[in-house]
């Protein structure tokens, strides 16, 4: 027995009782072990999720009120704590740690029935855009073996991708969401910063890092969504700003002002077939009558080294706490604090961690405060600024979600600007605190997947959706 992708399409039959929950837990466990290859999933929780499966299935025979994400099965990124399971953000110095607490986002798919299958492989600490750097081997596109997954949340991606899963939540700092959901043909979302609690959350950059899902529709996209945003007294930084009915799809009843940003996607290294396709849908969404103006964004050779600056001073502070001494792991070697400290973060952290912890304690030193992170905080207030000032103009910023499709496993791994600048088109929104959208915009000419990105001014998920919704149904599939 096979299953459609999507709870979309999935739970009409689980209500009515033609799928089982078990049978659905059963066919996405084969998936996983077949495709185990892939690398997608850490762990998983074979045992627990038949169990649940099978209680969930008695309530449905029962005539029992079932939540809204009955027969839903979410894998989560190795960031996200699920109380008395492990969680190691892919790295070896929390290699064995189990979480005292469950997120917030967690707590709240529960609360609806979802199931959680497993943990999902990631770059280590959410540090970086291929899932190359984990602790426990890279993932690998599931389209092209030869191919990276994207990151940070590769496996999340890869998991949906090769229907391991209904769904999984990511996390997305300068793209880690949205980039790999491009390389895989799924959706996948960077929300309003403090739209979704990060309670349970492993941090890497506190000031950016937002949970956001990857699905394989818009639906379920918007469904999980509504269910897991809202204020958190866990988390100071969570908004309570009602939360609309994003489940609720209108769809676009009138012209829209959408600007595109010319200097992306005439940008040099632009892969041609991502910028023929970008300037294809800006074509067909011009003949349907929305207003589409070209503006040029100039800040963009700004954003990457802005990001950078910023998000390895909040690691370089975040990442201190993993000292071998309270949890985690412990060098043999040591033998007294000052080796144990020095001992354990060498040993237990990869290179690029490590990279990444001595960037930004640099930028942190009093000598070059002023000069690098001082300076990239302004930088950061005028990207803010700017991008505010073009939704006084427009409803919808859309472009590339990416410069190129998927590349070559090991391809930029000896150059780490180059594997940087992946996240070019990306890092914009987190840095501004805007929610942005990575929708599947067709392939390139070796049928690998590319992105459009949509984003929208603050707080407007819900219009992000609808528009969504009409570009899938209306633009992106229109011959």
């Amino acid at each position: 027995m096979s299953f459609p992708k999507g709870f979309n399409n999935i739970k009409p039959d689980i209500v009515s009782g033609r799928y089982s929950c078990a049978e659905l837990a059963q066919y996405y466990l084969k998936n996983i072990e077949a495709q185990a290859h892939l690398n997608a999933f850490l762990e998983v929780y074979k045992d627990e999720v038949l169990e649940k499966a099978a209680a969930l299935d008695a309530k449905i025979k029962a005539g029992e009120t079932t939540g809204r994400l009955a027969g839903m099965f979410i894998g989560l990124k190795d960031n996200i704590c699920y109380k008395n399971h492990r969680v190691s953000a892919s790295s070896k110095i929390l290699e064995g740690f189990e979480s005292l607490y469950s997120a917030t986002v967690v707590e709240r798919l529960l609360a609806e029935d979802a199931i959680i299958i497993g943990r999902l492989n990631c770059d280590e600490f959410a540090m970086g855009a291929s899932n190359e750097n984990s602790a426990y081997g890279p993932v690998k596109n599931a389209f092209d073996e030869t191919k990276v997954s994207g990151g940070s949340s590769g496996g999340a991606a890869v998991a949906v991708q090769a229907n391991m899963c209904t769904a999984t939540l990511g996390s997305d700092t300068g793209g880690s969401v949205r980039q790999p959901a491009a390389f895989t043909g799924n959706f996948g979302i960077k929300p309003t910063y403090g739209r979704v609690s990060r309670y349970g959350l492993l941090a890497y950059a506190s000031s950016l890092d937002q949970i956001g899902p990857i699905t394989s529709s818009i639906e379920d996209m918007a469904l999980l969504m509504e269910i897991i945003s809202g204020s958190d007294e866990s988390d100071a930084t969570s908004s309570n700003k009602p939360v609309e009915a994003y489940s609720q799809l209108t769809g676009i009843n009138q012209p829209l002002r959408i600007a595109y940003l010319d200097n992306y996607i005439h940008a040099e290294g632009v892969q041609p077939e991502v910028k023929e396709r970008s300037l294809a849908i800006i074509e067909t969404l011009k003949q349907k009558g929305h207003h589409v103006e070209a503006v040029n964004f100039d800040l963009l050779d700004y954003m990457v080294p802005c990001y950078y600056v910023i998000t390895t001073a909040e690691a370089s502070s975040n990442l201190s706490r993993y000292s071998g001494i309270l949890y985690g792991y412990r060098s043999t070697q040591a033998t007294d604090l000052e080796s144990t400290i020095k001992k354990s973060r060498s040993e237990g952290f990869g290179e690029e961690v490590k990279r990444r912890i001595m960037a930004g304690t640099f930028v942190l030193s009093s000598d070059y405060y002023d000069a690098y992170y001082s300076k990239a905080q302004k930088v950061r207030r005028v990207i803010a600024d700017r991008t505010a000032a073009l939704f006084k103009d427009f409803d919808i910023v859309i472009n590339p979600t990416t410069p190129t499709t998927a590349f070559e496993l090991g391809g930029k791994t000896a150059d780490p600007i180059a594997m940087y600048l992946a996240d070019i088109f990306t890092v914009q929104a987190p840095l501004a605190g805007n929610p942005a959208l990575s929708i599947p915009a067709g392939t390139d000419n070796s049928n690998m997947p590319m992105g459009i990105q949509v984003m929208t001014d603050l707080y407007q998920e819900k219009l992000m959706f609808d528009f969504a919704g009409y570009m899938v149904n209306e633009i992106i599939n229109t011959p």
